[in-house]
């Protein structure tokens, strides 16, 4: 990590064509900002649970890592910041939720956030995710033709409100084939059809303002969403969760199935950046 970025920012830095952005593995509430807060527990909820655990690997293979530690309660560094619905129509959060993805307040009644409480947070947390984001991509295209970027995301199995029944384990977004070449697409998919897990491209989950913003297949920056469904690597309760009873722990032997999956997944975006001129 660069003594240019501030504690809640974690750059790992390595010269492979492959950025590994983890923008929800989060938890950090600064003081600050839990002023009329429901409850400490329901503002981690919905945090992408050991994802920089599962993940560990990516370093090893070259790849440049970078992680925010700040709760998306604090702000939803992949959400649109002027607004704009990812999924008009559908239920979603914003880019300073006022909800849990199950619908329930995060915040006491008359102590939601202020118009300019949320600008505040732009600039501090999501504009520097985003520039470092860019910065590195930029440094690596520097050195390579193509580049890319993979997201990493998780959530649980089972939320109604959200979306009908029980999400595939592994959910590819590229917002309708946009953000990356079909051949990657294709690859990842084909690594998900033989790891006997269950997936979907471009389903629910197509893809949020992370890949949407930075995939320019045209320009060399090919970028991949990846959200997996939380039983694939942890022993998740399906349904509504109690505090107490979520997250379970992170269990090496568990997930070590979905991670060979995953290593392989990085592995061919590696590939597959390296072999295009």
């Amino acid at each position: 990590m660069g003594a240019e970025y501030p504690d809640w920012l974690t750059v790992t830095r390595g010269n492979a064509p492959l950025v590994v952005s983890l923008p929800h593995t989060g938890t950090e509430i600064p003081a600050e900002y839990e002023r009329g807060l429901v409850s400490p527990w329901l503002a981690r909820k919905d945090a992408d649970w050991w994802i920089e655990r599962l993940y560990d690997f990516a370093s090893g293979l070259g790849a440049t890592v970078i992680r925010t530690t700040i709760s998306r309660t604090v702000i939803d560094v992949n959400r649109d910041p002027s607004g704009v619905s990812l999924y008009p129509g559908q239920p979603t959060t914003e880019l300073c939720p006022t909800t849990t993805f199950d619908g329930e307040p995060l915040y006491e009644p008359g102590a939601e956030l202020t118009t300019a409480e949320i600008a505040e947070r732009r600039p501090r947390f999501f504009d520097l995710y985003h520039a470092t984001l860019r910065a590195e991509i930029e440094r690596l295209r520097s050195k390579h033709a193509n580049v890319v970027v993979y997201d990493c995301h998780s959530i649980r199995s089972v939320i109604p409100r959200l979306f009908d029944g029980t999400l595939p384990h592994f959910n590819i977004g590229t917002n309708g084939g946009t953000t990356c070449a079909r051949s990657l697409s294709d690859a990842i998919e084909k690594i998900c059809v033989s790891s006997g897990f269950s997936h979907v491209v471009n389903g629910r989950f197509k893809g949020g303002y992370i890949t949407r913003s930075l995939g320019r297949p045209e320009a060399g920056v090919h970028a991949v969403q990846m959200e997996l469904a939380c039983r694939g690597y942890m022993r998740e309760p399906l349904g509504p969760v109690a505090e107490g009873q979520w997250p379970t722990p992170y269990d090496e032997a568990y997930a070590a199935p979905m991670r060979a999956a995953l290593t392989l997944i990085l592995q061919t975006c590696l590939t597959f950046a390296q072999s295009k001129a």
